[in-house]
């Protein structure tokens, strides 16, 4: 089971809304986070995006596309990570960083979680994150991935690709 119960159980920490979020509380370590939806959140999509242009492509979708990949009965609505990446200087304060940067419309350096800025209400999501030592992010992401799959039947809403297990 993957939901806000379980990920406090596996110690994320966080839980604040994007709109009050202080990024220079964020670890800077590397790790996994979530989006989450706050009690009571009904989704309301928004025909445009607020997400960056990725290679000159819109991230928004057609509702009926974004009604299709909704996960009705779930609080988690994107799962992500953060590695070190190629020089050793990303982590979890720089990735979050991005991703709502992203969601202000700055280009991205990929558009992973894009339907997330398509939601109205965007800033009353809640992001929470657990910090993770650089060999585990991949197992971990992916394991979460398996387990939300496993009990809902498909990815979080955000979610567009399964994270695998690099062999």
């Amino acid at each position: 089971m993957v939901s806000r119960t379980s990920l406090r159980a596996e110690r994320f920490a966080g839980f604040r809304t994007v709109g009050s979020l202080e990024i220079m509380r964020i670890p800077q370590g590397t790790g996994v986070f979530a989006v989450l939806r706050p009690d009571g959140f009904e989704p309301r999509f928004l025909k445009k995006s607020t997400a960056g242009v990725f290679k000159k492509k819109d991230p928004s979708l057609p509702e009926a596309a974004l009604v299709a990949e909704w996960v009705g009965d779930a609080d988690v609505l994107y799962l992500g990570k953060a590695g070190p990446g190629s020089k050793g200087n990303r982590g979890l304060r720089r990735q979050i960083q991005e991703f709502l940067d992203f969601g202000k419309g700055k280009p991205p350096g990929h558009w992973d979680g894009r339907l997330v800025w398509q939601l109205a209400a965007s800033e009353s999501l809640v992001i929470a994150w657990k910090e993770v030592p650089a060999g585990e992010v991949n197992g971990t992401e992916a394991r979460l991935h398996a387990a939300f799959l496993a009990d809902h039947g498909k990815l979080p809403f955000a979610n567009l690709v399964q994270a695998r297990l690099r062999k």
